[in-house]
């Protein structure tokens, strides 16, 4: 086939001899097949930010470095180099994150070069060779459920022990390729001591993946991993060995009810005080109360 545009440069740079064809198109980029050599990869073309339909949002974007002060004020005036320079991080964002979960034995595509504002990566095969399919797109048996999903909550473990969390994993997000299940799509991927929606975000993917596996093992939907292993996490004890049980039981706090009918009755009282202050035309004492005291 013909090259797209943004491949030609890779193309005259060696570093891509021949597009093959185009694997999939969506939300953040388009995916390509290509001949690097003897071998066959996958070449993500990432869209200009007008042209896709993922928005950066800041929940995304908390916590995460910027190269230097420059960038950080014009990324935060939203100027046109500001601008560049918010797109360039959020890609650059899934490439470390990939060369750093791959690190930490994650399976995740392997990462080769990125270029351009192209990542040229592993092809996740499925068994005959074939671009693996995402899990959405697969039917499977109980057994073979509950044994995916028990592998994806370990690598989110390895994740979160690397310091990060998806924050976008769906079934839409994971190929079933021949030696299990690959995670991909990472621009999104937070900083999970550094941002405060990391737990939420967490808890997301976890019940996503509870959700999808639990149409064919109902008892998967029940658990709870990602307070779990959040709980672990927030103590400094979790390690990528860690044996989860899916259970969680909340602290049990009795409530002291006779505090909250003190602290009514002390708010009517400042309100009634105040009634009769502004009767009385004391304007100083008139402050008005609290809106849950009226």
């Amino acid at each position: 086939m013909k090259a797209p545009k943004r491949l030609e440069s890779l193309i005259e740079d060696g570093l891509i001899d021949e597009v093959l064809r185009p694997l999939m198109s969506g939300k953040e980029a388009a995916v390509y097949v290509v001949r690097c050599g003897a071998d066959t990869r996958c070449a993500k073309v990432y869209k200009e930010a007008n042209k896709r339909s993922f928005r950066q949002a800041a929940v995304y974007q908390e916590g995460r470095k910027v190269r230097g002060s420059r960038q950080a004020r014009a990324m935060a005036k939203g100027s046109k180099y500001g601008r560049k320079e918010q797109e360039d991080a959020w890609q650059s964002a899934e490439v470390a994150a990939l060369f750093k979960l791959a690190a930490a034995g994650v399976r995740v595509p392997k990462p080769y070069d990125f270029v351009d504002g192209v990542l040229l990566m592993e092809l996740v095969a499925d068994a005959d060779g074939n671009a693996a399919p995402r899990l959405n797109d697969v039917d499977m048996s109980a057994e073979q459920a509950r044994e995916h999903h028990a592998f994806l909550i370990r690598q989110v473990v390895l994740m979160l022990c690397s310091g990060l969390v998806h924050g976008d994993l769906s079934e839409f997000n994971v190929l079933l390729g021949a030696e299990g299940p690959v995670i991909i799509d990472l621009p999104q991927a937070v900083d999970a001591a550094g941002n405060n929606h990391a737990f939420d975000m967490l808890e997301r993917d976890v019940g996503n993946m509870a959700a999808y596996f639990g149409r064919f093992a109902p008892e998967l939907k029940t658990t709870k991993y990602a307070k779990e292993m959040w709980a672990l996490f927030e103590e400094g004890n979790l390690r990528p060995e860690a044996e989860l049980t899916g259970e969680f039981y909340e602290p049990e706090v009795e409530a002291d009810v006779d505090a909250v009918m003190r602290e009514i009755e002390a708010a009517r009282a400042a309100e009634a005080r105040r009634l009769a202050a502004l009767a009385a035309g004391d304007e100083e004492e008139a402050e008005p109360a609290p809106p849950w005291a009226r």
